[in-house]
């Protein structure tokens, strides 16, 4: 990344009021970083201005949208910028121009509307069913307190998989948010909006066994369904992610497993099953479909894998193309 700074030949046309902007934002309390990064962003125009040569008399008013896209282009790709650092440039750019305007120096704020795209989000990660049956179905370890862990753990997992959950979602369930009768648990999720989640016969049935170890570890009449057998007291996110880690590898698993991991794969596998895109939103609690909808994507990429490694006729292009390497 190439870094500029003010030329002594940046015309006082555009030089002063990026003093008085300054000034105007001492008064402010901005921080003395801020107040350097703001007034590089907007140097960095001033010079990209400059450079073109627009006129002898040039100003701030003459900068429009058209010259500020090129500007930020040139920083992408010239300048070799993150999108992240052209972002608050684009900021400190929007802030410059709202005060040119309040002060009379412009009257179009060339940002307005102005939006940088945005990289392709990463698809989740995904394990496939059977590795999931793997960390389910392990066997009871020998060691009686390993055992009882393992069955509280083998409930919780059943319930961040079978019902989609975020581990914060999980350790915030009391026992009386479970209905097994309705096959349904309670959840408060982000916003501290509550959502009502169906559950699995599998889920059911590992709380149901875990339930008399809980009451027999409970301290200080703590509501938390899942408990610390050490504490007595609710588990935490961080308890939860390292459970999970010696369980997997426990059931000789390589690939790492987080508590999210399984909340991906409950939206992949129901997606993949199921087709219902709104059902799969509801359930996972996501307020834009949009977070929703990248799930479809990954079942996608995964039946494009299938597809290359199993239609005869794909099957045969890769091999004409790996023939032709040698």
């Amino acid at each position: 990344m190439s870094e500029q700074t003010q030329p002594a030949t940046l015309s006082a046309n555009l030089a002063l009021p990026i003093n008085q902007w300054q000034g105007a934002l001492m008064v402010q309390n901005f921080s003395s970083h801020t107040l350097q990064a703001y007034k590089l962003a907007v140097t960095h125009l001033a010079q990209f201005l400059e450079r073109q040569s627009l006129t002898k008399t040039l100003n701030w008013a003459q900068c429009d949208k058209r010259l500020l896209s090129r500007h930020i282009s040139n920083r992408l790709e010239v300048d070799a910028l993150s999108i992240a650092s052209v972002q608050q440039e684009l900021s400190a750019i929007r802030q410059f121009y709202a005060y040119l305007i309040e002060q009379g120096q412009a009257k179009i704020n060339p940002t307005t509307g102005y939006q940088l795209k945005q990289p392709a989000r990463a698809l989740p990660n995904i394990a496939d069913i059977d590795v999931l049956t793997q960390l389910l179905e392990q066997p009871l370890p020998e060691d009686p307190e390993q055992a009882r862990l393992w069955i509280r753990d083998k409930a919780m997992f059943e319930l961040l998989y079978g019902s989609g959950l975020r581990v914060s979602e999980l350790v915030a369930i009391d026992v009386t948010d479970i209905d097994v009768s309705q096959k349904q648990v309670r959840v408060v999720g982000k916003g501290n909006k509550t959502r009502i989640v169906p559950m699995t016969q599998k889920s059911i049935q590992a709380i149901e066994m875990y339930l008399p170890h809980r009451y027999l570890w409970v301290e200080q009449a703590d509501m938390a369904l899942f408990i610390s057998e050490k504490l007595g007291t609710r588990l935490s996110t961080r308890a939860v992610q390292q459970r999970l880690k010696v369980c997997a590898k426990r059931a000789g698993i390589a690939q790492n497993l987080h508590p999210h991991l399984l909340r991906h794969c409950f939206a992949s596998h129901m997606l993949s099953g199921s087709g219902d895109l709104r059902a799969v939103q509801e359930m996972l609690g996501h307020s834009d479909i949009s977070t929703t909808q990248i799930y479809t994507q990954v079942d996608f990429e995964r039946l494009t894998q299938i597809y290359d490694n199993s239609h005869p006729r794909s099957r045969m292009a890769a091999k004409q193309t790996k023939d032709k390497r040698y």
